[in-house]
C-alpha cells in the first residue's frame, strides 16, 4: 500500500492541528467562578502567634537532628543552663559569641550557663546554615 501524502504534507497538517488544539485548550471559555461558601460555614485560621518563634525550653535542652537544632530559638532566665544534644550521626558543634563548643558526635552533650540578658545568636560551624539563638531575661 502506498502513501499518497507527502512527508511534508503530512508534518503540516500535524503541526496545524497540535497548534489549533493548543490554543483552543488555552482561549476556550472560562471555567465557572468558584463559589464563596455560604455565610453559615465561615472559615476562621487562627491567628499565628509569636511564641512559635521563641519558645521556653523544657528541662534546658536543644536537640541537634535532622541538621537543626531545635527549637532554633529558645528564651530562658538569666542563670539558666541549656544543654545541646547531638542526635544526628554526623558531628556538629555550637559556635557563636560566647558559645564555643567541641565538635560533638552522635549522642555527645555540651552545655552552657546564660549568666547574662541578651541575645545569642549560634551556628554550627561545620554546616553554618544550621541556625539557633538564645534569648536571656
Amino acid at each position: 500500500m502506498k502513501f499518497c501524502a507527502r512527508p511534508s504534507t503530512y508534518l503540516g497538517a500535524l503541526s496545524t492541528a497540535v497548534a489549533l488544539a493548543a490554543l483552543t485548550a488555552c482561549g476556550g471559555p472560562p471555567a465557572a467562578a468558584v463559589a464563596a461558601p455560604p455565610a453559615e460555614h465561615p472559615m476562621a485560621m487562627p491567628a499565628p502567634t509569636s511564641t512559635a518563634a521563641m519558645q521556653p525550653v523544657a528541662a534546658g535542652t536543644v536537640t541537634i537532628a535532622n541538621f537543626a537544632f531545635s527549637p532554633a530559638a529558645v528564651t530562658v532566665p538569666a542563670g539558666t543552663t541549656l544543654t545541646w544534644t547531638n542526635n544526628d550521626s554526623v558531628p556538629h558543634d555550637i559556635s557563636g559569641g560566647p558559645l564555643h563548643s567541641p565538635t560533638l558526635s552522635q549522642g555527645q552533650t555540651w552545655s552552657y550557663t546564660f549568666s547574662t540578658a541578651g541575645t545569642y545568636s549560634y551556628i554550627c560551624s561545620i554546616h553554618p546554615y544550621m541556625t539557633g539563638s538564645v534569648t536571656v531575661t
